[in-house]
């Protein structure tokens, strides 16, 4: 669950901050009431290659399941975060 903190809360938390960021947390910053900023943990990046990505996303070609497809391209890169 993402958490929303006010500007003052991560420049006095900041080492707080940071402790929930490595534990998993997200945060949205606010200034004066309204969303800046985004605070995510950095997820570990998979090393794929050309060759894989290729060979994975072969087996949907032509049959037109997007949806299987994008499973396949998070499993091989990890999910986009698209937080309403």
């Amino acid at each position: 669950m993402t958490k929303t903190i006010t500007q003052a809360d991560l420049s006095n938390g900041s080492v707080g901050v940071m402790d929930a960021l490595e534990a998993g947390e997200d945060f949205i910053i606010t200034r004066n009431g309204h969303p800046v900023g985004e605070l995510r943990p950095i997820r570990a990046q998979r090393n794929v290659t050309t060759a894989d990505l290729k060979a994975r996303l072969a087996r949907f070609a032509g049959t037109g399941d997007a949806a299987a497809e994008r499973t396949e391209i998070d499993a091989a890169f990890g999910e986009d975060r698209l937080d309403d």
